[in-house]
Formats: C-alpha cells, sequence, structure tokens
C-alpha cells in the first residue's frame, strides 16, 4: 500500500479524535469536593435530624403504630436504589443522575411537609428515599473518577467534617426545630439546602472528566434487586414487632426474598449484560472490602441505635446526656476515618492499619460484655472512644481498595453495590440487636424495645445488653477476616502528575483500564 494514502487516514482519524481528558488541578479537586459535600450533608442531615421527631409526628398524627415506617419507607427505596444509580451514571454520567437525585429528594422532602396524614407521609418518605439513595453513593463515586486511589486520603478530612457534623448537629436541630417552632421544618430545611445543592453540582460536577459508555440496563435484574431487598427488609422490619419471628407472615416473607433473590442470582447469569456485572461481584477483594464494610458499618449503625437506649435504662442518663455521651463512638470513628485516610497515602502495607484497629475494638467490646451494669461510665466513653476509632480505620480502606480494584466504566456500579450492601446489613445487624434485646427482656410481639425496657428490672437490662456487645464483637470478628482474606493490591496515583505545579502542562489522568472523553459540558 501507498505511503501516503496510508497515511491520510490516520491524519484525518487524528483530525477528528476526541480530546483526551485534562488533568484536574489540586485547587480544582478541592472545588469538586466541597461541592458535592453539599449534597452529602443533605443525605447525612435527613439520617439524624428525623429521629428526634418521630414521637412529635407520631402525636400529631395520632398515631403511633405506624411510625416505624416513617424510617422503613425511606430505607427499603434507598437500599433498593442505590445500586440502580450506580449503574445509571456509569451509563450517563454521574452530573446529569447527581442532578436527578436531588430534585428527587427535595420534591420528596416537600412531599413529607404538606403530608396531612401519616400514610401520604410515609409514602413521601419513600418518593424522599428514591432520591437519598443515590446522594452518598454518587458522592464517593465522584471522588473515586477525580482522585487516585493513594491520593484520596488527602481529602479525607472534607467528607469527615460532613459526617461529624451531621451527627452532632441533626439531632440537636431536629430537637429544636421540634420543640420551638413545628415538625415540618425538618423537611422543609431540605428545600434551601437542596437548591444549594443542585446550584453547586450543576456548576462543579461539569469539570469531573465524563468517559462515555455503551451500556444496557438491565431492566428485569434491577427489578428482580429491588423486589428482593424491599422484601427482606419487611421481614427484618416487621419481624419481632408486627409479628413474631416464628410466624407465617414472616416464614412468607422469608422464603418469598429467597425465591426472587434465586431469580436475581439466574438473571446475573444469563444476562448479555447483568444488572451487577459478575466480574465485579466475582472480583475476591471487591467482595472482601465490601463484606468487610458491611460489617462495620452493620456495627455502628446498630450501636448508635442501641447504646443511648443502654445509657438510658442501664447506666440512668437522661435522653439528651445519652445522646452527648454517644459523642465519643461518632467522634471517634470520624477521626480515626480521616487519619487512616490520609496515612494511606504513604505507606504500602495499608492493611495493617484496620488490623490493629478492629482487635482493639474487639477487645473494648469484652468489658462491655462482662460487666454491663456495673462498669463505670468514664470507663465506658473510653471503651466506645476504643471502638470507633477501630470501626474508623476500616471505612476508608474498604471503600478505597473496592474502588482500586475496579475498572473505571464500572466505579459506579461496584461504589452502589458497596453502599447497597451496607445498608442491607445495617437492617439486618439492627434486626438481630433488636431480637437479643426482645429476647432477654421476654418481649411480646407489639410492644417496642424502649416499653419494654423502662419496665424491666436492671438485672434483665444488664442481661440482655451483654448479649448485644457480643453479638456486635462477633460481627467485627467477621469483618476482620474479610480483611485479611483481602488481597493488598497497590493503590493506583497519583492522578495528577501536574497538582503540585497548576501552571506545568497537563497530563491525562490515568487509565489503564480504558479511555473515554473530556469532561461534559
Amino acid at each position: 500500500m501507498d505511503a501516503r494514502t496510508d497515511e491520510k487516514p490516520k491524519a484525518q482519524k487524528a483530525k477528528h479524535a476526541e480530546p483526551k481528558p485534562r488533568t484536574l488541578t489540586h485547587a480544582e479537586i478541592k472545588t469538586i469536593v466541597i461541592g458535592i459535600m453539599l449534597t452529602m450533608f443533605l443525605g447525612a442531615l435527613d439520617q439524624t435530624i428525623v429521629a428526634t421527631a418521630l414521637p412529635t409526628i407520631g402525636r400529631h398524627f395520632n398515631n403511633l403504630d405506624d411510625l416505624s415506617w416513617v424510617v422503613t419507607a425511606y430505607l427499603l427505596t434507598a437500599t433498593a436504589s442505590t445500586p440502580l444509580y450506580g449503574k445509571l451514571s456509569d451509563i450517563y454520567g454521574r452530573r446529569v443522575i447527581m442532578l436527578i437525585a436531588i430534585v428527587i429528594f427535595v420534591v420528596g422532602s416537600i412531599a413529607c411537609a404538606i403530608a396531612p396524614s401519616m400514610t401520604a407521609l410515609v409514602l413521601a418518605r419513600a418518593l424522599q428515599g428514591l432520591g437519598g439513595g443515590a446522594l452518598m453513593a454518587l458522592a464517593q463515586t465522584i471522588i473515586a473518577d477525580i482522585v487516585s486511589p493513594r491520593e484520596r486520603g488527602r481529602y479525607q478530612g472534607y467528607i469527615s467534617a460532613v459526617f461529624a457534623i451531621s451527627s452532632v448537629g441533626g439531632p440537636v436541630l431536629g430537637g429544636f426545630l421540634t420543640e420551638h417552632l413545628d415538625w415540618s421544618l425538618i423537611f422543609w430545611i431540605n428545600l434551601p439546602l437542596g437548591a444549594a445543592a443542585f446550584a453547586v453540582s450543576w456548576v462543579t460536577l461539569r469539570m469531573v472528566p465524563y468517559h462515555q459508555r455503551k451500556h444496557r440496563l438491565d431492566i428485569l435484574g434491577a427489578l428482580l434487586l429491588v423486589v428482593a431487598s424491599v422484601v427482606l427488609l419487611l421481614a427484618l422490619s416487621w419481624g419481632g414487632r408486627n409479628y413474631d419471628w416464628i410466624s407465617p407472615q414472616i416464614g412468607v416473607l422469608f422464603a418469598g426474598s429467597a425465591l426472587v433473590w434465586g431469580l436475581f442470582a439466574w438473571r446475573l447469569v444469563v444476562a448479555e449484560e447483568p444488572f451487577l456485572p459478575l466480574t465485579v461481584l466475582g472480583n475476591p477483594v471487591v467482595r472482601c472490602a465490601a463484606l468487610a464494610g458491611a460489617c462495620c458499618m452493620g456495627v455502628l449503625v446498630g450501636m448508635t441505635i442501641f447504646v443511648p437506649l443502654y445509657f438510658e435504662v442501664v447506666l440512668h442518663l437522661s435522653a439528651s446526656q445519652s445522646g452527648m455521651a454517644l459523642i465519643p463512638l461518632m467522634g471517634a470513628s470520624v477521626v480515626f476515618s480521616t487519619i487512616t485516610g490520609r496515612r494511606m497515602m504513604h505507606v504500602e502495607h495499608y492493611k495493617r492499619i484496620p488490623l490493629f484497629g478492629l482487635p482493639v475494638a474487639i477487645l473494648a467490646l469484652v468489658p462491655l460484655a462482662i460487666w454491663p451494669g456495673s462498669i463505670n461510665f468514664v470507663i465506658v466513653l473510653v471503651l466506645l472512644f476504643a471502638v470507633g476509632a477501630g470501626l474508623g480505620c476500616v471505612f476508608p480502606v474498604s471503600t478505597v481498595c473496592l474502588q482500586n480494584a475496579v475498572a473505571r466504566s464500572q466505579m459506579g456500579i461496584a461504589t452502589g453495590a458497596a453502599n447497597f450492601f451496607r445498608a442491607l446489613f445495617s437492617a439486618l445487624v439492627v434486626a438481630v440487636l433488636g431480637a437479643i434485646v426482645l429476647g432477654g427482656l421476654g418481649g411480646v410481639t407489639g410492644m417496642s424495645v424502649e416499653m419494654l425496657a423502662r419496665n424491666a428490672s436492671v438485672t434483665e437490662l444488664s442481661y440482655a445488653f451483654r448479649f448485644v456487645f457480643i453479638a456486635c464483637g462477633l460481627v467485627l470478628s467477621f469483618g476482620m477476616s474479610f480483611i485479611i482474606s483481602m488481597e493488598e493490591k497497590p493503590l493506583r496515583g497519583p492522578a495528577q502528575a501536574a497538582a503540585a505545579a497548576p501552571t506545568a502542562p497537563a497530563t491525562p489522568i490515568p487509565d489503564d483500564l480504558g479511555s473515554g472523553k473530556g469532561p461534559r459540558g
């Protein structure tokens, strides 16, 4: 072939080639991270601000029996929709899906605020959960898009600050608005916050590199996953409360969930492009990291719910004192998550961090299990601080390792799946801990844990909470086994060579797993 005829197509191809994604400077990355902090705060605040208003909401609608559905409805839709948003963001880009999720969340918040009945409020919370399911997962995925795994700890402090503020400020703000103004303001406050998050996301997320990919959305697989998750969460929510654990109703729900999970597994095998790719689910690093993170998140959520009850009914603290006494647990998890994220930038064997932290957390639970009713209050706070520190050592490692092990084209679905399993396992742990307390107090169906606890003796209460702390220790032991089994792959990075010198010529973000287009306008 003539050299000139061979060069001509090459020249035309080069002329029409898409520009490679440019490198983001540290200042640009910081702007994006600060921008998505608003969306993360929007989702994190909603999880803490509602709890303090629940009794007032029940009295307002004169319906305490269905009050748990205000939380359950949000949990059902948010958990089930999280992997779906991850897949959609892989196909259509993070920015457009994030904006859609914010709109759905705000519309659901308005519907909650104007709800005329408990039924309407529950349905509105389900709509709100459809948007809320995307906020956390997409924020984590966007950070993974713009920052290499090794450098991610550099921005961990910004993310941790969101959870610290929402964990402490949410209950305080919710209590103030409910007690001094009106309970509906806990939902109306999402309107200005959501508008600000939408405006900031509209501008800052334009800088996020968009890699256009041709994917097919497995509608049937997504539907099976949603149905299986909802039925399982219903069984976990109703068991021991609305119906006995050993009852036809709960048995049918568990059997139905198992059947649909089986159909979902069949769909993964036969689908041309399954909703959760087998390459992701079969990746041993993804599997171990997701399960380790799920175990630790389940314990953190479970202790956040039951430790305040332990403070009130065993150690005889007031409700406000119980909330303040929870700060060592929550604060330590945030602080040590930040420290761990930053240390991952500088150490080669990053697995040693959680393998040191988790045994400390497990050992701290031992005195709480042996002497739950007689241990000194100051020592309890120190032990809870140790538990939170151990949990904080796991979260950044599990998230970064998972994202480090998958292709960029699968980043959204992998992160969404990890958040899905964390939420699902959290619901499972809370259900198990609730069953332990109810069983230890001789509970009957239809009575809440709180009602039984306040009518029980100190001996019964100490006995019940002893097994709560034992169960948390066992779950953390499983989490540690998954960390041990996880392969310690070198972290990719740095994401940009010119971050320290913005004036230097930009170089493409390394992506040995695929290429794509530049930033989407």
